[in-house]
């Protein structure tokens, strides 16, 4: 770098100077002046040029330089700041500044400022937020030292909290701030213990020194001084001062500091570092064409990918006055730490104005992004020793804050400067005092102004008003993250709830609560995707910035929950609102959709036609769930039993609240199935962020919770048929045989609908069982997350980080895992592996839950495997039944009824049927679990109910083991859920579910016992002796017709395998059929003539036999028995295919019949009938059989070859019964 001449005096100059100065001196000529302000700016006209005018000193040494910063600071010490001390004391400052701390009663606030990288301690158990902080002398003499604590360290820019009482529940003071008696409750004006004469001084001198510093620091024009500082000598040398800006990188900075000034590389560093330290730095001295050479490249170097750095060319005495600006504002810090009373004059200087912001208090911030990072540190630090330390001008200043709050913001959002060094970051000194907060929210509409100034700054939206973020710009990016920072003010306003409301707060809150709304009404349905068919996406779309908003908002949306928890009006008030919003979001919902009936199970519904496979859908739905938390807390709140006629229950549509949450749902299923593969990987992040820790309690959890409000609110049928109709399987449950349902599809078809069942039992199973939420159960929010913490262990013992990182947090960063954890699990020291496990104690085994809804798929299958293996181990069956519910709340009360509605017990029965056959492609394992659990659930409800019931049975309403007992109504013949269940219990293909089924039929058995009970006790109340033959009578029918029913299922498992396999066999042997039709032809005519049951050579569906009940006469004793196929059934079981062939070989034993039974049929298709090529064992069957004419009567019934069966159809040519 070129060496420059400088104007500034040499050291001996100034050595000079001091000899000849003397502060007192001069204190005592400003103190007799007319004019002080024009004397106090004639003296640093004159000395501050000559003192701090300091060019870039090149190639000297770091100690050099060091001992001229020190020179420079004696003079301004000597020269500056001691003839201002004297002027303010009148007197010796050392002796003045002692007398004046030995006399302060100092206020018990801490107000220690934090430096960058400083520890802050925060205590867990007493911190009103998490922003009360303490520095470490606080902490360690403070009683929050022994409690649950947490250890940061500070960004910069906040201060210690000791003293202030709203901060802490309790210990407000360390042992060093305790307030004495004389101050404890002392509003005495602090400036009242000063002397008159100094109080009169300290208005002047700190008006002029801070007029004088916020000139110099908001002046704009480089060349000019203020007026009555231009220095007596003007020179002519400039610097060239580069600025410090977020855009740029070290590497381009010093590259291009060497190309503009010929510095050398760490001469670069050097600059670069302290530009990015102190906000700007002097890289040039010298003439001002010297200067600007080195400005237009450093311009023309920069300007090429992005904006160019900021570089002025300055006048050397400017500089050197922004230079002592600086230093007087940090001397007016120091001055006010030994006088409370001074600290109120200078707040007092600062904030008094004739007009709007003309304060000099305003004009800083309001020029605050205009400063330089130094600038605005400084001047940062001196408001918080002064303003924000003393209780009354910080009402004031906070009530300025806000009204200029929208200003300020749009400056820090035109800034490049990170918001630590923003006077924005003020806000968290402000909003997160409760009193404070709440006035500003009365007086000055704060929580209207953040949110309003917050969507102003999100302009771009789609045609719907929908905010819009895939075109982001990179400079649009940029802004949107530094917008982010008003989510974190109105949290800070909104942090702390209030305990009394008065009707201004109430009018104020509900006004923001609008605002609010229309904020979320720009989210709602914000990125919709749809299902991308035959062509994988092109490109990935933008989906990260909508999910960073959501969970920036998750935490205010709780909190204005809890808000309008606290009074029954606002509460009332803001569900009213909310739901007025969701309807202006469902106006064009069902436009243009073709309404569509819906049939089942004697059941119809009115819906309209829409495929989440086909349609636009979106999982940010806000508004939605926003309803849903309110709605939860009319029920916590009772608010709904104590004022039902105020709220607009009556206006809501239940199939509308449930819609788009559903959608939402079936999005997921549906990406699970693989549908959405083409639509590439953005679709599965979307999804895993919303089951995620971070994003599930505001997202997944209130659409669970929607749906729960929903289906409470209409009939369980409609509500089942809805769903099964966005599933998209609506179809398959009412086609006319749904156990053929797969034959007609391809194999990837089968597999995705399989998936689909699985995850649409799935959601009812967590529709009509999540009820550990306060408000939906009866519980507490202890029980939910000892719930929570229940299942992570259930998975594998976790240590103590693990399982907060699967809490969710609340707005005070606490998951209440504390609370929990040592009731629940014990603790297993660390061993080789150094980190100590949580593992579940063995009594809470009992409560696991294997479809608990915030596992994923990986967390259920280890929860799964390690229960059943603990059950092993403790020699217990594997069966892993649902757990015992809790209690609905009243405004949920009716979910139950799902469990016992004639749809579900439709798809029930259909699943379980699908289950009798081994599982070719047609149903899944999964699927049978999840029906089972379903049952399990049905059967714990009921046995709840029951037992507390207290002996009446009339109060049960809930009544599922009848309706199991009965055949289904499913559209094709089936047989009741029990019956299913007693024939699947031995199934070799389903041993992995026996125990599960036993579990179930011995529920079913105890459920019985319980309702024999209770119906005995009453009948023996009314008649004793008649009642118990009618109870008796009545256990008997009901046996028989349980017995019927099982013997009618197992007649159509194995007709059906024998129908299928007929028809598969006619189909392909055509031509053999059409060569023997003659022949079968001329049997049948022959065999007319007798008495036959069947006609020869005729096929018979299952579903064209009746069986028609007879008297049967065995031995001496008759009784009334049903009709029972056991003929049929021995018979067919004497049938064996013979697979060498692919006939049947007709087999003889001897079968004995419970009744006769007469055989009716209907006339069907005759087939050809074909002869058997396996020879039939040597023998005669002889089928022995009771008859109503005689009491012991044995007539032969022949079995020869001739009788043939073929795939479930059978010719009998020769059978006389």
């Amino acid at each position: 770098m070129a060496a420059v001449e400088s104007d500034r005096d040499p050291p001996s100059a100034l050595c000079s100077e001091f000899l000849n100065f003397s502060a007192k001196d001069t204190a005592s000529r400003w103190l007799v002046a007319s004019n002080l302000e024009q004397e106090v700016y004639r003296h640093l006209a004159m000395y501050v040029p000559r003192i701090l005018c300091v060019g870039p000193n090149g190639g000297v040494s770091s100690r050099e330089e060091q001992r001229e910063e020190q020179r420079e600071e004696l003079a301004c010490q000597l020269l500056l700041s001691a003839p201002l001390e004297w002027l303010l004391l009148g007197e010796e400052p050392a002796a003045g500044l002692a007398q004046l701390q030995e006399n302060n009663q100092p206020s018990p606030l801490c107000g220690h400022v934090f430096k960058v990288g400083e520890p802050t301690y925060s205590c867990r158990e007493c911190a009103a937020d998490p922003t009360c902080v303490l520095c470490m002398q606080c902490f360690l003499s403070s009683i929050h030292k022994d409690h649950r604590y947490r250890m940061t360290t500070s960004g910069g820019g906040g201060f210690c909290d000791c003293g202030d009482a709203e901060a802490w529940k309790k210990g407000p003071y360390c042992q060093k701030h305790i307030p004495t008696d004389s101050n404890r409750d002392s509003e005495e004006d602090p400036v009242a213990q000063l002397p008159a004469d100094l109080v009169a001084r300290g208005y002047s001198i700190f008006s002029i020194i801070l007029k004088y510093a916020v000139d110099l620091l908001t002046w704009e024009q480089e060349d000019q001084l203020p007026a009555g500082l231009e220095p007596p000598e003007r020179g002519d040398m400039y610097y060239c001062m580069l600025f410090n800006d977020e855009v740029h990188t070290y590497e381009q900075v010093i590259y291009t500091l060497q190309k503009a000034v010929n510095c050398s590389q760490k001469e670069a560093v050097s600059f670069a570092t302290t530009v990015d330290r102190d906000g700007r730095k002097s890289v040039r001295y010298g003439d001002f064409q010297f200067c600007e050479q080195a400005k237009s490249v450093i311009v023309r170097n920069t300007s090429r990918q992005s904006k160019p750095l900021r570089v002025h060319v300055m006048h050397s005495s400017v500089v050197a006055h922004q230079c002592f600006a600086l230093k007087a504002l940090s001397w007016l810090g120091q001055i006010i730490q030994y006088s409370d009373g001074l600290r109120r004059i200078l707040c007092q200087v600062g904030l008094q104005g004739k007009g709007e912001n003309s304060s000099l208090v305003d004009r800083l911030m309001l020029n605050d992004s205009k400063m330089w990072k130094g600038a605005r540190n400084i001047y940062h630090q001196l408001l918080m020793n002064s303003l924000l330390m003393d209780l009354k001008y910080k009402k004031i200043f906070a009530i300025q804050f806000a009204k200029n709050y929208r200003r300020l913001q749009t400056d820090f959002m035109e800034d490049d400067h990170e918001r630590v060094v923003s006077v924005t970051s003020l806000s968290v000194q402000l909003f997160t005092v409760p009193t404070m907060a709440r006035m500003l929210m009365v007086e000055e509409n704060l929580m209207t102004t953040i949110i309003r100034t917050f969507v102003d700054h999100l302009r771009h939206r789609d045609l719907q008003g929908r905010f819009q973020f895939d075109r982001y710009t990179a400079q649009q990016a940029f802004k949107f993250g530094r917008v982010q920072s008003l989510i974190g003010d109105l949290k800070y306003v909104l942090i702390s709830c209030p305990t009394e409301w008065s009707d201004e707060l109430r009018l104020k809150f509900l006004e923001g609560l609008d605002a609010f709304l229309e904020l979320l009404k720009c989210m709602q349905g914000m990125d919709p995707v749809v299902r991308q068919v035959g062509q994988h996406i092109e490109m990935e779309p933008e989906w990260e910035a909508a999910f960073t908003l959501q969970m920036k908002l998750t935490h205010i949306i709780s909190m204005i929950q809890e808000w309008c928890s606290t009074d029954e009006r606002v509460l009332i008030e803001a569900y009213r609102k909310c739901l007025t919003a969701l309807s202006h979001c469902h106006s064009g919902l069902s436009d243009g959709e073709q309404p569509i009936t819906l049939s089942l199970s004697g059941h119809s519904v009115d819906t309209f036609r829409y495929q989440v496979s086909q349609d636009k859908v979106s999982i940010h739905l806000p508004v939605c769930r926003l309803l849903a938390g309110l709605h939860v807390l009319l029920s916590r709140t009772e608010v709904a039993s104590h004022y039902p006629k105020q709220l607009p229950l009556s206006e809501l549509s239940p199939p509308l609240l449930i819609e788009l949450p559903l959608r939402c749902l079936v999005l997921c299923a549906q990406v699970h199935a693989g549908m959405w593969r083409r639509n590439g990987f953005s679709l599965i992040n979307q999804i895993y962020y919303y089951h995620n820790v971070k994003c599930r309690v505001e997202m997944f959890d209130k659409d669970i919770i929607m749906l729960q409000a929903g289906a409470s609110m209409m009939d369980p049928n409609h509500f089942l048929m809805i769903v099964m109709s966005r599933f998209e399987l609506f179809h398959i449950f009412s086609c006319a045989d749904v156990r053929k349902r797969y034959r007609e599809a391809n194999k990837d078809l089968v597999q995705q609908n399989n998936t689909l069942i699985e995850e649409m039992l799935h959601l009812i199973i967590m529709v009509v069982g999540e009820r550990y939420i306060a408000g939906v159960g009866q519980v507490e929010p202890f029980d939910e997350i000892r719930r929570e913490i229940i299942h992570q262990l259930s998975v594998r013992p976790m240590a103590h980080s693990e399982l907060v990182k699967a809490l969710p947090e609340n707005g005070n960063k606490e998951t209440g895992l504390e609370r929990v954890i040592d009731n629940v699990a014990s603790f297993k020291k660390p061993g080789v592996t150094g980190r100590g496990l949580y593992e579940l104690r063995p009594e809470w085994n009992k409560h696991f839950n294997l479809y608990f809804h915030h596992y994923s798929r990986a967390d259920q299958s280890k929860a799964e495997e390690a229960q059943r293996k603990l059950r092993r181990q403790n020699g217990e069956d594997t069966a892993l039944p649902p757990p015992l519910p809790p209690p609905l709340c009243p405004l949920f009360a009716s979910l139950v009824n799902l469990l016992q509605s004639d749809v579900l017990l439709a798809v029930e029965g259909a699943v379980l049927q699908w289950a009798v056959e081994p599982s070719g492609g047609g149903w899944t394992e999964s699927m049978l679990q999840r029906v089972l659990h379903l049952v399990g659930m049905a059967l714990l409800e009921e046995q709840q109910q029951l037992e507390n019931s207290s002996g009446d049975d009339d109060n049960v309403t809930f009544n599922y083991t009848c309706k199991i007992t009965r055949p289904g109504e499913a559209p094709s013949t089936s047989g009741s859920v029990l019956a299913l269940l007693e024939s699947l219990q031995n199934a070799p293909h389903l041993e992995v579910h026996k125990d599960m089924i036993t579990w179930i039929l011995k529920m079913v058995a105890n459920i019985k016992t319980m309702r024999e009970r209770t119906s005995s006790t009453c009948t023996i109340g009314i008649s004793p002796g008649q009642g118990s033959e009618e109870t008796v009578r009545d256990k008997d029918k009901a046996e028989r017709k349980r017995k019927a029913e099982m013997a009618r299922l197992r007649r159509e498992k194995i007709m059906a395998q024998m129908s299928e396999m007929q028809k598969h066999f006619i189909n392909e042997n055509k031509e053999l059929f059409q060569q023997s039709l003659e022949e079968l032809e001329a049997s049948t005519s022959a065999a007319a003539e007798d008495r036959y049951v069947l006609v020869p050579g005729e096929w018979v569906e299952p579903s064209v036999i009746s069986w028609s009940p007879v008297s049967c006469v065995r031995r001496s004793r008759s009784s009334e028995v049903m009709a029972e196929p056991w003929c049929w059934q021995h018979l067919s079981r004497g049938l064996q295919f013979c697979p060498k062939t692919a006939t049947v070989t007709c087999l003889t034993q001897s079968i004995t019949t419970l009744c006769s039974c007469t055989l009716t049929c209907l006339r069907g298709f005759i087939p050809l009938a074909v002869d058997t090529s396996c020879m039939p064992p040597a023998g005669r069957g002889t089928l022995r059989r009771c008859s109503s004419r005689s009491r012991d009567v044995s007539s032969v019934f022949e079995v020869t070859p001739a009788m043939t069966w073929r795939m479930g159809s059978f010719c009998v040519h020769s059978a006389s019964v």
